[in-house]
């Protein structure tokens, strides 16, 4: 009988010992998910909880999405009206390459229309002993010469045609000096720009001086503006105004010397405000 009952109590007492064990187990497993906010047995995304209006309402702990950037489109080409300057305006590119500007808007207004209201520079035209240009107006200023047949003319630079372009296009923005990928973006969101070139699309060997009211300026005949319409990796798109077709094709590293070489000019527009 005594023997039985020590058997009894040894028994008791591996019985209580593995329970206090498995007890300190259990404990053990959830202080660490109360600390770490999952458990060894748990491979799901724990579960965090917001209060909202004195409810728990249960937030996956998920990690963000994070979207890589669209990368910008690396071509674009817009169908404008192509307007021609001869034979009218031997001399007017720029007001041509306007008016093609304006009739992508929407806006019915011809070359011939424009001719009167572009400022001009009138300064009367004056050679040296040299048979050259001594003194002359500046483009800068407004249209230097005669726009028509019925004269010598030269042409008329962005600051004075941008004042032009606003009576007709509120939004109307002078992005001379800026880099041709800003003119780029424009064609990607549809918008044309006059840029400013030479005829032959080739930087001039020789250029021209002459003294003008505000001091002297340097510049060729080879002057040349046309609308800006497209661009890919490889060339850009105008609407030339001395040519018949739409949608001329140039090397983009010829376009972009001629056009550094008449100082990035370039007139363009933001989109209107709703």
């Amino acid at each position: 009988m005594t023997i039985l009952w020590k058997g009894i109590q040894v028994t008791f007492a591996y019985m209580l010992v593995a329970g206090l064990l498995f007890a300190s187990g259990v404990f053990s497993v959830l202080l660490y998910a109360k600390i770490t906010g999952h458990g060894w047995f748990d491979d799901q995304a724990p579960v965090a909880y917001a209060e909202t209006a004195g409810a728990n309402q249960p937030i996956a702990a998920t990690a963000a999405e994070v979207k890589p950037p669209v990368p910008p489109a690396r071509s674009a080409l817009l169908d404008a009206p192509l307007v021609r300057q001869l034979p009218e305006l031997p001399s007017g590119c720029e007001v041509t390459s306007l008016a093609m500007m304006l009739q992508f808007l929407g806006i019915a207004k011809d070359k011939m229309d424009l001719v009167p209201e572009m400022k001009r520079d009138t300064t009367p035209l004056r050679r040296g002993k040299d048979g050259k240009i001594a003194y002359w107006g500046n483009p800068n200023t407004g249209f230097v010469g005669e726009v028509t047949a019925a004269g010598k003319g030269f042409g008329i630079y962005h600051g004075a045609l941008h004042e032009l372009q606003k009576q007709y296009v509120p939004t109307a923005v002078d992005l001379t000096g800026q880099p041709f990928e800003t003119l780029e973006q424009k064609l990607r969101e549809g918008i044309p720009s006059i840029v400013w070139t030479t005829i032959d699309y080739r930087v001039p060997e020789k250029w021209t001086v002459w003294d003008t009211p505000i001091g002297p300026i340097q510049t060729t005949f080879m002057e040349h503006a046309v609308l800006l319409v497209g661009f890919d990796d490889d060339y850009v798109y105008v609407n030339d105004p001395l040519n018949s077709q739409p949608k001329i094709k140039i090397g983009k590293t010829r376009f972009l010397e001629t056009w550094e070489a008449m100082g990035k000019q370039a007139l363009s527009y933001d989109p209107a405000k709703p």
